[in-house]
């Protein structure tokens, strides 16, 4: 099947963000933000066009200092980002390219992200514009990151490792890496007390090899987050749990 060709927009002049309307407009402008995982690489145009083809718009950004997107990564938390873009969603959007724009005055938003991105979705969730979120095998607690580090690579260092197997496609410094093994930067478990479960709904394999399946479910059972575990299944893939999942993830998106 050929890739749908997505536009493109930029938020706040840093965040870069490709972007579909839905393939059929409803009467109510429905908006999924996807959250990329990292390190990664941007590939989840497929997954923006089959959420386009179930009727809603769909915003894929590079959080700061990633990829196209201007400013240091994690000099801010990625949630942030995500919140910026939702701030300017009701001026409407304008593709780069071409400059064309598009009127969206937004009635329901919804996040969804994986691993990295799941901490992400989360976050997202505190804010009262975003309805429901989708976390797929995410991060609950950067207590891991030791464990997690050594799964993927040697380098003692992980920054150093980022810098040098994805050049300038994450400006991280060892300063900003670092502030995630504080405990409270960009970590969902700092939040627990202000979590809303019935906005949010995870999906992790038991089997998964970097973010431990124990973290996940015994931040659900703390916050009473509903949690959708798999024997198998590994570090789960966002757009394949997103497309196999969708008939429970509607229902969740409608209730």
């Amino acid at each position: 099947m050929q890739a749908t060709p997505m536009f493109r927009a930029r938020f706040k002049k840093d965040i870069v963000a490709e972007f579909l309307p839905p393939v059929r407009a409803g009467k109510r402008q429905k908006v999924i933000i996807i959250c990329d995982g990292m390190p990664s690489i941007p590939r989840k145009q497929a997954l923006a066009a089959f959420l386009s083809r179930q009727s809603y718009w769909v915003i894929y950004p590079r959080y700061r200092g990633a990829w196209e997107s201007g400013g240091q990564f994690l000099e801010k938390s990625p949630h942030q980002d995500i919140l910026d873009v939702i701030e300017e969603l009701p001026k409407g959007v304008r593709d780069v390219t071409f400059g064309r724009r598009f009127t969206l005055s937004p009635d329901e938003i919804f996040v969804i992200g994986g691993s990295f991105g799941g901490a992400a979705a989360i976050l997202s969730s505190l804010d009262a514009r975003v309805k429901k979120v989708i976390a797929n095998c995410p991060v609950v607690d950067w207590s891991i990151l030791r464990k997690s580090e050594k799964a993927e690579t040697s380098n003692p260092n992980y920054a150093a490792y980022i810098r040098e197997a994805f050049g300038h496609a994450y400006r991280l410094s060892d300063r900003n890496w670092k502030k995630l093994s504080g405990g409270r930067f960009y970590n969902p478990t700092h939040h627990i007390q202000q979590i809303i479960p019935s906005k949010i709904l995870m999906f992790h394999a038991i089997d998964d090899p970097y973010v431990p399946h124990a973290s996940v479910e015994r931040f659900s059972r703390r916050t009473g987050v509903k949690l959708k575990s798999f024997e198998r299944g590994g570090h789960l893939s966002t757009e394949r749990t997103v497309q196999k999942q969708w008939p429970v993830i509607k229902q969740f998106f409608e209730n």
